[in-house]
């Protein structure tokens, strides 16, 4: 990777943790509970959206370069959304004894994840 890459990638990814952060606090206190992580599922579908939307412009067209495509694909939409995150969480709700959360944690994720890369693609499919 060049310098120019991994400064763009370090920019994106700090633009994207600011923006998880206060989305997902937003959302989970929106949501007025602390019993189920719906601020990183909300996350987590907005990134699959992002980046669905993003690869199929890119894939289709060379839409953006590859500074660009650093610093939006891997670092910020990288940061927005963390795997990692969810399956802390998805632990702690194991451990917690709250089964069938940690199964509709996971199991939202997943479904709706794949289902918003694929909207994303079809949207950006209009759009050329």
């Amino acid at each position: 990777m060049h310098v120019r890459e991994i400064v763009s990638v370090g920019i994106g990814g700090f633009v994207g943790a600011v923006l998880r952060y206060e989305v997902s606090g937003w959302v989970q206190h929106w949501t007025g509970t602390v019993r189920f992580p719906y601020g990183t599922l909300t996350v987590n579908m907005l990134g699959s959206l992002i980046i669905g939307t993003l690869t199929e412009l890119v894939e289709g067209s060379g839409f953006l370069g590859p500074q660009a495509r650093a610093m939006l694909l891997v670092g910020m939409v990288g940061a927005f959304t963390t795997f990692s995150t969810l399956c802390s969480e998805t632990f702690n709700l194991l451990r917690a004894g709250e089964g069938m959360a940690a199964a509709l944690n996971l199991g939202g994720h997943l479904t709706l994840g794949l289902a918003a890369v694929w909207l994303g693609r079809a949207l950006a499919q209009v759009w050329r």
